[in-house]
């Protein structure tokens, strides 16, 4: 069975959390120079901009605040610009972690 809406908002909710606990206490030079905690936060990245992407349009329509189109991480493997992914980090998740446990609150699931 395809995972539900509800499944798909867990999976941001984790994978934000594995990108929040991983990148305590680091600046963006820091980011910039770890090859190892860069590439694990595009991973987890591309879990979130996935599960996003499949959410249904109903769920997105209710969060105008939310850049839902940032939230397509796209990239080569060989151009991924760490200053996109720290900006997508910094600036956009906190508003989807806010939004996804309000609505994981709201509905109960």
């Amino acid at each position: 069975m395809p995972p539900t809406a509800e499944d798909r908002l867990r999976d941001i909710l984790e994978a934000i959390a594995e990108i929040d606990a991983m990148l305590i206490g680091y600046r963006l030079e820091q980011f910039t120079a770890d090859k190892v905690h860069r590439m694990a936060t595009e991973r987890y990245l591309e879990v979130v901009c996935e599960a996003a992407r499949r959410l249904p349009d109903d769920i997105k329509q209710n969060e105008r605040d939310i850049d839902w189109p940032k939230m397509r991480l796209r990239h080569a493997y060989h151009e991924t610009d760490a200053a996109i992914v720290w900006d997508i980090n910094q600036n956009h998740l906190p508003r989807l972690n806010s939004f996804v446990k309000r609505r994981i609150q709201t509905t109960g699931k």
